[in-house]
């Protein structure tokens, strides 16, 4: 019988190749992570102290903005420790943990915009029940896109964690539960089939809802008059850009475990692994502020009511540094 040592930590290779630019990457992601941030704390902020933001649809944009910030909490603080590292290790259990992190963002935030398609559909379809019909399902909607991709891959999780680890490099910055499954010693057929099977658990009744809302709303567009069509199509803009978004992520994460891209250079590699888990937190507080007008004007007041403050803190200073 064959003695495996299983390892305590792991060793994250992809960032060997910063090694001769770690001050620019480091500042980089750090920019990044701070935009990350403002964009969707100022965007919650809006949401939470304005009444007239109380709708469901500016809810589910808020609990959007929540997650993430969640999904790149996950893994930029990490990314920049492991940056500035010389041995670019993570522990096993904080390996584990980001895995729970970063695959229950990706089911959230697509659950999030399965919702969301359903909330435009009820809109367009049912424009004078909508709020009746949302304000009695929105909460239940809500916790259910959270408690769902958390409890459910728990149960991937719990296989993976008990699997004897003896390989000690992740081709990657972050862990996956893939990746780690393949460094295991011990027997992990079961894992690996749990894993699969789950796929299409938390993607299937997600693109159901999704082309479902789209399939009536695209006939209810198609039914009516010139001026409701457009006024239809512009409420779903964000959302289906917010969609599109996610979907390019989606895409570079299978192509990245379909085929080989050795051959690209390593920014290109760089940039698709971590396309997933930035540029939807980074670009969906812009595409639902600039898209719909009650948050673009509750943006612009806030920005210049801190611009004030900050002016007339400066005057007041002035002031006393003369006298």
């Amino acid at each position: 019988m064959t003695n495996f040592s299983e390892v305590t930590s792991l060793q994250l290779s992809v960032y060997y190749g910063m090694e001769d630019l770690k001050a620019m990457y480091f500042c980089i992601f750090l920019i990044i992570y701070i935009a990350i941030v403002a964009e969707n704390v100022a965007l919650i902020r809006v949401v939470y102290c304005e009444k007239t933001l109380h709708e469901p649809m500016y809810l589910l944009v808020c609990n959007l903005a929540v997650n993430g910030l969640y999904g790149s909490t996950a893994l930029l603080p990490a990314l920049l420790s492991n940056i500035l590292s010389h041995s670019h290790e993570i522990s096993l259990p904080l390996c584990q943990t980001q895995i729970y992190a970063i695959h229950t963002y990706a089911i959230t935030e697509f659950t999030i915009l399965a919702v969301m398609s359903y909330d435009r559909y009820v809109a367009v379809c049912y424009p004078l029940h909508y709020y009746t019909i949302m304000s009695q399902r929105l909460l239940k909607l809500i916790v259910f896109t959270w408690l769902y991709p958390l409890l459910a891959f728990l149960i991937v999780l719990i296989f993976t964690v008990r699997l004897q680890i003896c390989g000690r490099t992740i081709d990657q910055v972050y862990c996956l539960n893939y990746l780690l499954v393949k460094l295991a010693c011990s027997d992990s057929s079961v894992a690996s089939l749990v894993g699969l099977l789950s796929v299409p658990l938390y993607t299937v009744p997600q693109i159901i809802m999704i082309f479902y809302s789209y399939a009536h709303i695209l006939r209810i567009c198609i039914l009516s008059v010139t001026k409701s069509k457009f006024k239809a199509l512009r409420t779903c803009t964000p959302h289906l850009l917010a969609i599109i978004n996610y979907s390019i992520g989606c895409f570079f994460e299978i192509a990245q475990s379909r085929f080989n891209l050795s051959h690209l250079p390593y920014q290109s590699k760089l940039f698709l692994s971590l396309y997933f888990l930035i540029f939807p937190p980074l670009l969906n507080p812009a595409i639902y502020g600039l898209s719909i007008h009650l948050i673009r004007a509750q943006l612009l007041k806030l920005f210049s009511r801190k611009s004030r403050q900050v002016m007339n803190t400066g005057a007041k200073g002035a002031v006393v540094a003369a006298h």
